[in-house]
């Protein structure tokens, strides 16, 4: 039979910055720095939130768990990507790499998830402040993120099951720095039309369904925001969705790019140069964007600051 004497791979080979070969170094250095700033102003994000009981509303708490997410988001791939910068090998075991990937898209589908429900969170606030408190409780927030957990765990798990229940038995060179879907799957010695067909399937449920709701939020809070008569009143109530929106489309942007398009169109080059830029770079404007832009959130910082040296003191 053919194939019969191909070995089974037992470990992968990331190539994502073999080209790269000179600035290695130099790229361990910017990433590190990068991804200690983001450890960072996310400690700092949740720590203020946690303890700064004026933050201890619906949003602030989205936010906090948004800012967990992106911490063990980035540490999944990160860490892995920096000792691999320095080796001379940079592999992973064939176990190592259904881990990574099953992770990167618990938490990546559990984002897209969590982001429509920040979105109903504005929409309830905006829509129906009067029974904001009201409808946002305690178990209706934590309900919502153990729905988005739920929903990236079961997507993930199915994902990750069809992928490495493919024979790889070919080449075990990966154009990529990390377990992503169609790198992997271009290495399958053999690929199912129905599996890949079920993977796409649910890359739409985890993008477009989270997206239509997020729309639908939003034509709501237009819709009450024009209704205000007063300008600096549509101003107001229009900046509380603006770090909201600007986060929602990064995210969808780039995911819509690397997960919902033809496979034929599939390139190392540019999907190395986008996960770089959401691993990397994105993580790094988020905490800025959603929480040390606001004025209530940095006073409430500077309270802690201030409680802290008062302690130590």
């Amino acid at each position: 039979m053919e194939g019969t004497n191909e070995t089974a791979v037992t470990e992968f080979v990331f190539l994502g910055f073999s080209s790269l070969a000179e600035l290695q170094r130099l790229l361990f250095v910017v990433f590190l720095l990068l991804y200690l700033f983001t450890l960072g102003t996310n400690v700092i994000i949740v720590s203020t939130i946690v303890l700064d009981r004026a933050l201890h509303s619906p949003m602030y708490f989205f936010l906090a768990v948004l800012s967990c997410s992106e911490t063990s988001y980035t540490f999944v791939i990160v860490p892995k990507m920096l000792v691999d910068l320095l080796a001379q090998r940079k592999t992973i075991s064939f176990l190592g790499c259904a881990i990574q990937m099953f992770s990167f898209l618990f938490l990546g589908a559990s984002h897209s998830f969590l982001l429509a429900a920040m979105g109903y969170d504005r929409y309830v606030a905006i829509c129906n402040p009067l029974r904001y408190t009201v409808v946002m409780g305690h178990r209706v927030c934590v309900g919502l993120v153990g729905v988005a957990c739920a929903c990236g765990f079961t997507v993930s798990l199915v994902t990750t099951s069809l992928v490495f229940h493919l024979p790889f038995r070919s080449s075990n060179q990966l154009h990529h720095f990390f377990c992503d879907i169609s790198p992997v799957l271009k290495l399958a010695s053999h690929r199912s039309r129905l599996s890949q067909m079920v993977i796409f399937m649910l890359g739409v449920f985890v993008l477009v369904i989270p997206l239509l709701l997020i729309l639908v939020s939003y034509i709501r809070i237009i819709s009450a925001v024009l209704k205000i008569p007063s300008s600096v009143g549509r101003y107001k109530a229009f900046s509380t969705c603006a770090s909201h929106l600007i986060v929602v489309i990064v995210h969808y942007g780039c995911a819509s790019f690397i997960y919902l398009r033809p496979k034929s169109n599939y390139s190392s080059s540019q999907d190395t140069l986008i996960s770089v830029s959401y691993t990397i770079f994105t993580p790094v404007f988020n905490p800025m964007i959603y929480s040390l832009r606001n004025k209530e959130f940095k006073s409430a910082l500077r309270r802690t600051i201030g409680q802290s040296s008062f302690l130590v003191s």
